[in-house]
């Protein structure tokens, strides 16, 4: 019988092809797999880490070699892009991620006075690196490049208040700034493919149904992560989307990902009905990922299995305080097998 690779097993599952068992991984940026008890262990600083491409391969691959999930992922946060557009980012230490404490611009106007992301330098050129490094340090471990999704740098370089009001008000401005910041954002994706990524995870926590509703969401979210996806051209590619997926759930069939990934609250089995051709990703709670109690995530994982996803992965990025007791929890029921 076939053995398969991490590297094998997450890329077949991906095409829905037949494979041993599901992967389990947790594919970095927003969903970050990175907490402080592997920080400490692997004695990596702090905030420096997160703009050192070598740096940032030795912790993707601690995160990798202590918790058990099968994949290298960075970055660990959802701000390499705002930063690159002008935006302030607080980076944080171990136990708070970076986030975007001012942005660039004011209006959907302004985006005209801002430059595209510079991929030769700053944290863009980090992360090439560190994509590079770890796909030369093991061939059987997947390499997942992470993007933040085109609305949700638009919202972070610009306020998201003001990106959801301006949506709705200054509807031709927006689409241009979607455009230009998509360019960017492709041409990173790109960049990641060309670097050695075995596969791209796009995260949108802002182009949800919840905010933008049925009427944008396949305006703003689908069309923008589309263009992503079709410029980079990924081995492998998955798209998470944050929140109750039903208002839209018939635009995931849309998105041009391989795979989908969703929060919790949306049931896998309509996720399946909606997207059939799509291999799913997810869904077991974060939530419950950050209590001291692996039986309740035995559960939870097992649940996600029998439900029917094809890639066990938390259900977004995981709590810096979660206990790596609970992911070896997880791969304890990933390597059994689902049992009803």
């Amino acid at each position: 019988m076939k053995t398969w690779t991490e590297k094998e097993r997450l890329s077949d599952s991906c095409k829905l092809k037949e494979t041993d068992r599901q992967p389990l991984i947790c594919p970095g940026g927003m969903m970050n797999a990175v907490t402080d008890e592997m920080a400490k262990a692997a004695k990596i600083p702090f905030p420096a880490v997160h703009s050192d491409g070598k740096m940032l391969a030795e912790m993707a691959k601690a995160a990798h070699d202590l918790s058990g999930l099968e994949n290298y992922g960075v970055p660990f946060c959802m701000t390499v892009e705002a930063e690159a557009l002008g935006a302030e980012v607080d980076f944080g230490d171990s136990l708070c991620e970076p986030h975007v404490v001012y942005g660039a611009i004011q209006s959907v106007r302004d985006y005209k006075n801002l430059k595209p992301i510079d991929l030769t330098t700053g944290r863009p050129k980090a992360v090439l690196e560190a994509i590079k490094l770890l796909s030369e340090l093991d061939t059987d471990v997947p390499v997942i490049g992470n993007l933040t999704g085109p609305v949700s740098v638009a919202g972070t370089t610009l306020d998201c208040e003001i990106l959801l009001r301006e949506i709705r008000k200054d509807h031709d401005a927006a689409l241009e700034y979607m455009e230009f910041v998509t360019e960017s954002v492709a041409a990173f994706g790109k960049a990641m493919v060309e670097a050695g990524a075995d596969c791209v995870c796009i995260a949108e926590p802002t182009g949800t149904g919840e905010l933008l509703g049925p009427r944008y969401f396949e305006e703003f979210s689908v069309q923008f992560l589309n263009k992503v996806l079709d410029h980079m051209n990924a081995p492998c590619s998955i798209v998470h989307i944050c929140g109750n997926m039903n208002p839209v759930i018939n635009s995931i069939k849309n998105i041009h990902s391989d795979v989908f990934s969703f929060d919790a609250m949306t049931p896998v089995e309509k996720v399946h009905e909606a997207a059939p051709e799509k291999a799913l990703m997810g869904n077991v709670s974060t939530f419950a990922l950050g209590k001291p109690d692996a039986e309740i995530v035995k559960r939870i994982t097992r649940a996600a299995m029998n439900h029917g996803v094809n890639i066990v992965a938390p259900a977004c990025g995981i709590a810096t305080v979660t206990p790596l007791t609970n992911l070896h929890a997880m791969k304890e029921v990933v390597e059994a097998g689902a049992t009803k």
